[in-house]
């Protein structure tokens, strides 16, 4: 039941990023006008606003205009719902389980913004980091786990202080959009253990690393071409949370 619950949740929270991906870095508002077609501006329905099956139904086209609707709608939807029912099977009934919803669809909107407009918006960097620190409050306060609440605050300070060093050094390595987004993951992994944050920054900087020479030995970019970092601090992160402890077991020898 908790995760059909989680499910409908994800797809329903899902449909509402790809309205912040489109919106926010455009300085549009997310709330008015309603859902529409950005080919025609017609506004949708009710039912053509239902996830991945208006979209299904419609063969991916506007009803109104006939005009190609991405697949990357429904994936986005399907995506967050899948990252939804992850953290349900990670955390079970825990009251860990909204912190961590919020902050994989914030990941997954700064994602998606990062790579189409090397940007990490502040409207969706603040917000997401003030939904996880209060939400994290609850477990805190439920469970008596404000030990972890406090090394939460200090990991992400931690992974602040690393990033923006970082930024000194190279500013125009390291965006301080991404400086930003270091202390929201610090403070998510911080809650699980000191291992989790180092292990999730790292993973950023390996999968950074390994996709960027990739990219480069291709051909599909140049040294000279930004690449967003982003993503993969946000895959590094999300790795950490989903399987970070068998991997520091196995980095310890356990």
């Amino acid at each position: 039941m908790l995760t059909l619950i989680v499910a409908v949740f994800g797809l329903v929270v899902g449909s509402f990023l790809n309205v912040v991906v489109w919106r926010v870095p455009r300085h549009e508002s997310i709330v008015r006008p309603g859902s529409h077609c950005p080919s025609c501006d017609a506004e949708l329905s009710p039912l053509e606003n239902v996830p991945v099956l208006a979209w299904v139904v419609l063969r991916g086209h506007c009803r109104h205009c006939r005009a190609r609707i991405s697949v990357r709608y429904p994936l986005v939807e399907l995506a967050n719902a899948a990252l939804w029912v992850g953290i349900a099977q990670r955390f079970g009934t825990s009251w860990e389980v909204p912190a961590y919803c919020a902050l994989a669809s914030g990941l997954v909107a700064l994602s998606l913004i990062d790579l189409d407009h090397f940007l990490l918006p502040n409207r969706v960097l603040y917000p997401t980091g003030f939904i996880v620190a209060a939400l994290l409050v609850l477990p805190a306060a439920i469970d008596g786990q404000w030990d972890s609440y406090l090394r939460a605050i200090e990991g992400g300070a931690a992974a602040f202080g690393v990033f923006f060093a970082i930024h000194i050094v190279s500013p125009r390595g390291m965006g301080f959009g991404d400086v930003r987004l270091s202390f929201v993951l610090g403070l998510a992994l911080g809650w699980l253990s000191w291992g989790h944050v180092f292990l999730g920054l790292f993973l950023g900087f390996l999968l950074g690393a390994v996709v960027g020479t990739f990219l480069i030995a291709t051909k599909l970019r140049s040294r000279k071409d930004p690449v967003p970092f982003g993503p993969f601090m946000a895959a590094g992160a999300l790795v950490a949370i989903f399987a970070g402890t068998q991997l520091l077991d196995l980095y310890r020898g356990h």
